[in-house]
């Protein structure tokens, strides 16, 4: 390279030293303080494959022998993640020293490996001056599974191209029901972006916004690479004598795709080299280098972000550099973001999940883009797939829709803030104190940092000696000490910032010192005040405590009794004191509600008082919450009012939403809603929502009610688009359509075609069922009627628009083709099929309105009894069962259309076996030769005799032989015949089923005689060669061994031909298979296949002819197959018969 620099202008020069990257100027410089030397003794292997799932272990090995310190191992992932922080269950790090060799062993084991640590990796060893790098590259395989749907591939606009990234957001999440999209139009495939351009053609301020959309995390470092090409593409400008055509400056390819570097040189021998980041690469299964004359190309299989670098092809001291950059492919969201209700103050934290680690993700709220500066109130958190954004303290600006976008994927939640709303935990209660005694209202709040104001009758109370005001937590207390009457009043607190407030009284209890007589009817004094709403009745919140102190006078004291109904026990407790009588109720429940007496008596007489304790609470929560119906993004709720309204009416009702799976609940109003229906809207259309009310009275909000089921917004499809007329009959109109442009999540479950007359405004609908294809024939329609025709498309959410056609439809079939038989090639010629065959002939036709098929056989309509007919639109079939010989004649098939008519003809014959011929005679007999005649037979199975089969047999032994066959004359010569035999012959006919079931035998017989000798009639007498059966050579005891097979044979003499019979133990041996019977010339043989010890017995052969019979019989042992090898061997004695 230096050598090229020194060809180079001055100002080039100082203009490429300038701007060259560092590890260029390291070479350039003389004085450097490290080297790299070879330390390592084993490195890791270059190319490392490992299956999904399983562990993989590296070792490299350094020899520390002429090191004067301890060396530092590193190992790192692409360029500079270093591996030693992600130390943990996933990767674990071993290091081992060998105090004999002084060699350091260093181990990384990954565990269960997943597809993300494929890539490239570098372990680098440094010790003080020394230092030593290898790398190497790990391909994970992963078992082909079955693709996840993605769910964000539904969601892309019709309209938009397959790299565009415009989805539409609103119809996020939809439900995931599949169905067929309807067609688009091919768009023009768009032109592949290269990255690397569009970076040397920005202004810097669209760096960021390019590298977001294609995904380059590290900006910095490709900008630095893009200097660098500036530098090596003035390098590149010199003339190199070693290239014909250099590399591209840069080449950018998708992760996990091929890509090939292609450069061409002048010499088509010369051998190159291909460096990666400076370091030479070895051919592989990932880098396959090619020659191909004078084309040098790399090629880099299945990609990854390790192939991410800067590449050369060196011959000799010429270099061509290109940098080639790996676009990820697009961050998806896998955890949608949630909706939050908060009030003012409360942290809110939205949160989501990506596909990638490190992924860029851009925070909107509205259409403003989120930043992170020391202003802004916003803070973003990553924490690995992770992505958060966090409002610390909401206010009422931060109301509005917020947004997360990745470079493959959107999701947005709405924040809904709400001013803080003061809850009195309890209330002030009505004093009534004596003089000197001690006053204390006492109220608790909901928010522990509130202050607030006392008044009395309107004026603040001040602090002084002996009123004292305290804030401790939540609650709020004004304490006056030594009460005097001035003391008495209504008194109020008022928070700070709220517009509340809490009243109570404080009653003085005077004591006045009168003469009273010593008896005085008992009176009780009943204060009609404070809790009293109306005389006698005390109105308490379920859980409060009541206390209620009435005051009694008498001489002498009274005897006071309070009761419930008749019972004078229960829950309450009474205390008592001088001239007065508490009545307590801890925790009121609504069993207390009831009619209260209190009775006094003394001597003097009594005094009774009636109460009604009336138990107030919050209502129960509303029942049989449920969605009615939903829309694109609303839907309608229902519910039933509480069964208990808490003894209060009902103001209202409070709804909140929130998304199946999600523990966030988002309110959908503020203000008491009175009806028990409910739209709520502004919601995501394909997202699963569930709902729960709460029921309002005056005396607070009930439990929530039970959670409806979930529903979806979904909302029905549009209409059906191009709605046409296919074809029209005279009953019949058949319709074709398209699917809806726009179907949404809730899928398309099929289509409602109805009709009606012109003129009418009633619809019949023409399908019982959904059709789920495009298109549908209306049967039944009346013949010249005009009608009009629309389709509805179904979903889940309803009925769509309706896809009408413009104009109404005349039913009335056109003349559209002439009718014409397209006869198949086989029918053209004669149909021959064999009796009890199926025929079954189906001959197409075609003709516009339905033509009418009429079948003929020999000039008459077939007989239905006989054959069956069927005919369609399209086809007519002529079908027999079971051919018989009356089926075969001449059909013809007639096609009409009104006044226009087509025919054909199928001529059928149906043939079966001939009969035998007719009159079989030798005609003469000479020498050793004999002529045959005959006549055809009288049936010939209804087609043509082909040939006849001749036969012969000797009067001695009556065995036929074959003379001919397929003879096709009536009449034929037998030669070869022996000379002293008379001769009988038979004739099979022969047909295209083939030979007769019986032949005919000849009526007279052919004698050859002997020539030159002549017969003495007279002189001789013929011998009688009659015999009774005898049995010439006997049967012989045997003994064999099991699972061998054996014979038995004897020899018999006998005429007329003996009958044989075997028998076993004096049982006829039958048609066993065990058993085969030869008879050969009278030699006899039984031979038995693989005896067992059961075959063992007495053999009987007998034989039996109209003279007599005659048998023999044996002894045959079968032995074990152990015997075989015992020591007393048997011999077997084979015997030969000779006769």
């Amino acid at each position: 390279m230096l050598g090229h620099m020194g060809h180079l202008p001055d100002e080039l020069l100082e203009l490429v030293l300038n701007e060259m990257p560092c590890f260029y100027l390291s070479f350039i410089s003389e004085g450097g303080s490290t080297e790299l030397s070879g330390l390592f003794v084993e490195k890791p292997p270059e190319g490392v494959v490992a299956n999904a799932g399983s562990d993989v272990t590296l070792i490299a090995k350094v020899d520390s022998t002429s090191l004067t310190r301890k060396p530092v191992m590193k190992w790192l992932k692409g360029k500079w993640m270093d591996l030693g922080s992600k130390a943990g269950k996933h990767m674990q790090f071993k290091e081992t020293y060998d105090r004999n060799t002084k060699i350091y062993t260093y181990e990384m084991k990954i565990i269960k490996v997943v597809a993300g640590d494929a890539g490239g990796y570098r372990c680098e060893v440094t010790a003080k001056d020394k230092c030593d790098s290898c790398t190497f590259e790990i391909t994970v395989e992963v078992a082909q599974q079955e693709e996840k749907a993605d769910i964000l591939s539904a969601f892309k606009r019709a309209d938009a191209g397959e790299d565009d990234g415009d989805l539409d957001f609103s119809a996020l999440l939809k439900a995931t029901k599949k169905y067929v999209p309807p067609p688009k139009k091919r768009q023009e495939e768009q032109p592949e972006i290269d990255v690397w351009e569009l970076l040397k053609s920005a202004h810097p301020s669209e760096y960021e916004k390019i590298a977001f959309k294609y995904g380059i995390t590290d900006l910095r470092g490709m900008l630095k690479r893009l200097k660098k090409m500036h530098v090596e593409t003035m390098l590149s400008s010199v003339y190199c004598a070693a290239f014909l055509k250099k590399l591209d400056s840069c080449y950018s390819v998708d992760k996990g795709k091929k890509i090939v570097l292609t450069c061409e040189v002048v010499d088509p021998n010369v051998q190159v080299k291909w460096l990666k980041n400076g370091q030479e690469i070895k051919p592989s299964a990932k880098y396959v280098m090619e020659a191909n004359g004078n084309i040098r190309t790399l090629t880099i299989n299945r990609t990854t972000l390790a192939d991410d670098a800067a590449y050369e092809c060196v011959v000799g001291e010429d270099k061509s550099f290109t940098e080639v950059f790996v676009k990820e492919p697009p961050v998806t969201i896998t955890k949608l973001m949630d909706d939050y209700h908060v009030v003012v103050g409360e942290r809110v934290e939205f949160e989501i999940e990506v596909s990638e680690e490190g992924a860029h993700v851009m925070w909107f709220f509205e259409d403003v883009e989120l930043h992170k500066d020391k202003d802004s109130k916003f803070r973003f958190k990553k924490d690995g797939r992770k992505h958060t954004l966090i409002i610390p303290e909401a206010t009422l600006e931060d109301i509005g829709m917020y947004h997360a976008w990745t470079n493959g994927g959107h999701t947005k939640g709405e924040l809904e803030v709400e001013e803080k709303q003061l809850e009195v935990l309890q209330d002030i209660a009505d004093l009534t104190v004596k003089a000197t005694d001690q006053a204390v209202f006492k109220c608790e709040v909901s928010d522990d940092k509130v202050t607030g104001k006392w008044f009395k009758d309107g004026v603040e109370v001040l602090p002084s000696d002996r009123i004292k005001m305290t804030h401790v937590g939540r609650f709020h207390k004004l304490v006056i000490d030594d009460v005097k009457p001035e003391d008495a009043g209504d008194y109020t607190f008022v928070p700070d910032g709220y517009a509340l407030s809490l009243s109570a009284k404080l009653n003085f209890l005077e004591i006045k010192i009168d003469y009273v007589p010593r008896q005085d009817p008992p009176k009780i004094h009943l204060d009609t005040t404070g809790n009293m709403v109306s005389q006698n009745t005390i109105i308490v919140v379920a859980g409060n405590k009541l206390r209620l102190d009435v005051e009694i006078t008498g001489e002498p004291a009274p005897t006071v009794v309070w009761t419930k109904g008749e019972k004078t026990e229960g829950r309450i407790r009474v205390e008592s004191r001088k001239d007065l009588s508490c009545f307590v109720i801890e925790g009121a429940e609504r069993e207390d509600e009831g009619n209260y007496t209190i009775c006094v008596t003394n001597p003097a007489g009594e005094d009774k008082a009636n109460l009604f304790i009336k138990i107030v609470d919050v209502p129960d929560p509303p029942e049989n919450v449920k969605c009615t119906g939903v829309g694109e993004d609303t839907a309608s709720m229902i519910w039933d009012p509480p069964k208990y309204d808490g003894g209060a009416p009902v103001k209202g009702y409070l709804m909140e939403r929130k998304k199946k799976g999600s523990s966030r609940w988002t309110k959908l109003n503020f203000d008491v809603y009175p009806d028990t229906t409910y739209e709520a809207k502004r919601m995501i259309e394909g997202i699963l929502y569930e709902m729960r009310v709460f029921a309002v009275n005056s005396i607070g909000l009930s439990p929530p009610s039970l959670t409806s089921k979930p529903f979806m917004p979904i909302a029905p499809t549009s209409e059906p688009t191009r709605l046409s007329v296919h074809d029209v009959t005279d009953s019949t109109c058949s319709l074709k359509w398209l699917a809806p442009e726009k179907i949404g999540a809730g899928g398309l479950d099929g289509y409602v075609i109805e009709y009606c007359k012109e003129g009418d405004t009633e619809w019949v609908v023409a399908n019982q069922e959904l059709c789920e294809r495009q298109g549908f024939v209306v049967r039944g329609l009346p013949v010249g009627e005009k009608i009009n025709f629309r389709v509805v498309a179904v979903n889940i959410a309803g009925r769509s628009p309706p896809a009408l056609l413009g104009q109404p439809v005349t039913i009335r079939e056109i003349m559209g083709q002439h009718p014409k038989i397209r006869l198949p090639r086989a029918l053209r010629t004669k149909y021959i099929r064999k009796v009890g065959e199926k025929i079954n002939l189906v001959i197409p036709f075609q003709g516009k309105p339905r033509p009418v098929a009429i079948w003929y056989k020999d000039g008459q309509p077939v007989d239905p009894k006989m054959v069956n007919v069927r005919s369609s639109n399209v086809d007519t079939i002529l079908f027999i069962r079971a051919a018989e010989r009356e089926h075969s004649g001449t059909y013809e098939l007639v096609l009409k259309i009104e006044n226009m008519e087509d025919r054909a003809t199928v001529i059928m014959r149906v043939v079966e076996r001939p009969g035998p011929p007719v009159n079989v005679r030798v005609t003469d007999v000479w020498g050793f030769n004999a002529a045959l005649e005959w006549d055809p037979p009288t049936d010939d199975g209804n087609c043509e005799i082909t040939g006849y089969t001749i036969q012969k047999a000797d009067q001695k032994t009556k065995e036929w032989f074959t003379v001919y066959e397929h003879n096709r004359r009536t009449n034929c010569t037998v030669s070869d015949l022996i000379m002293g035999n008379t001769y009988q012959f038979r004739v099979y006919s022969e047909n295209l089923c083939g030979l007769s079931e019986e032949p005919r035998v000849s009526k007279n017989t052919a004698v050859i005689a002997k020539t030159g000798l002549e017969m003495k009639k007279a002189t001789y007498k013929e011998q009688d060669m009659s015999c009774m059966p005898k049995f010439t050579q006997p049967l012989v005891d045997r003994s064999v061994v099991a699972g061998y097979s054996t014979a038995i044979s004897c020899s018999v003499r006998a005429f007329p031909k003996p009958k044989i019979i075997w028998m076993k133990n004096k049982m006829i041996i039958d048609d066993n298979p065990k058993y085969l019977m030869v008879n050969n010339q009278g030699v006899l043989t039984l031979r038995i296949r693989k005896p067992s010890t059961f075959d063992g017995g007495v053999y009987m052969c007998r034989a039996i002819n109209e003279l007599g019979q005659d048998e023999v019989e044996c002894k045959l042992n079968v032995q074990g197959e152990n015997s075989l090898h015992s020591t007393d061997k048997t011999v077997l004695t084979t015997k030969i018969i000779t006769w």
